[in-house]
């Protein structure tokens, strides 16, 4: 029978630690090392693309720079190619005129704002052939105010004011029908647009056409419009080319005047402008 010793309370034996315990303990330890160490070393800088890109394109802009350089330094010394002649040796241009009372600021030569000035009745519609009586001519401005508005010498002073300059006039008649022409030109574009707004404006009411009237074909009706008086035998045009104003008026004695005889009229009449 084996002897047994005796156990020491106080002090007791320490128990056996299994080998695969203790390397658990030596891989964790590792593993807590190198994550203290990942901590305290230095982040890593991130790659320089943005000063790579921009040597790239500094060499770029370096190389088209020399290429345009050395380009010059050969061509300097060469003899310059000429160039093949012109189709049309001379150009037709018209002869500079004098400066007048009429030139302005904005013209390049007297001859620029002219244009329709000396050919101005040349471009009046003709009389029909048939025609009985007829004429053409220059119209004063008071003339055809009195002929034309209630208020003659308040229109006159606003077709001073407004930049009138000259009015060409054809009238014929012949049997029960009446034709007025008038070709009204002003100094510049704003003048003629203002009298063709104002006159416009009114033609709608029942003293006068009593209608909105029709457009022109190929004509946009802010520029001008064809009237067929509702009551009483009249019909009226007023359009605007240029700072020439068309103002034809048709009068019929019996009945109405036929629209599409005045648009007619109208469209004739602004073709030879």
């Amino acid at each position: 029978m084996e002897q047994q010793h005796p156990v020491d309370l106080e002090h007791p034996p320490e128990p056996d630690i299994p080998e695969a315990a203790a390397e658990a303990d030596a891989d964790a330890e590792a593993r807590a090392a190198e994550a203290q160490a990942a901590e305290a070393a230095p982040a890593r800088p991130r790659r320089r693309v943005a000063r790579t890109a921009a040597l790239i394109a500094a060499a770029a802009v370096l190389g088209v720079v020399a290429g345009t350089v050395t380009g010059y330094a050969v061509q300097i010394d060469r003899e310059p190619t000429p160039l093949p002649p012109l189709a049309q040796q001379t150009l037709a241009t018209p002869k500079p005129a004098a400066a007048e009372d009429s030139t302005t600021a904005g013209t390049i030569n007297a001859n620029r704002g002219r244009i329709g000035s000396d050919d101005l009745k040349a471009a009046l519609l003709p009389a029909p052939a048939d025609a009985g009586d007829k004429w053409s001519g220059w119209e004063s401005v008071d003339m055809y105010a009195s002929d034309v508005f209630a208020d003659p010498a308040h229109m006159v002073g606003e077709l001073t004011e407004g930049g009138l300059r000259r009015i060409a006039t054809s009238t014929w008649s012949g049997g029960d029908k009446a034709v007025e022409v008038r070709l009204l030109q002003f100094s510049d574009r704003e003048g003629a647009e203002d009298f063709r707004r104002e006159q416009s404006g009114y033609m709608s009411d029942d003293t006068y056409a009593g209608n909105e009237g029709v457009e022109l074909p190929g004509i946009p009706g802010e520029i001008g419009r064809v009237w067929v008086y509702e009551s009483g035998g009249e019909a009226r045009a007023v359009v605007r080319r240029g700072d020439v104003v068309l103002d034809l008026s048709s009068y019929v004695r019996d009945g109405k005047p036929s629209r599409t005889t005045v648009i007619d009229l109208a469209r004739r009449q602004l073709e030879r402008l």
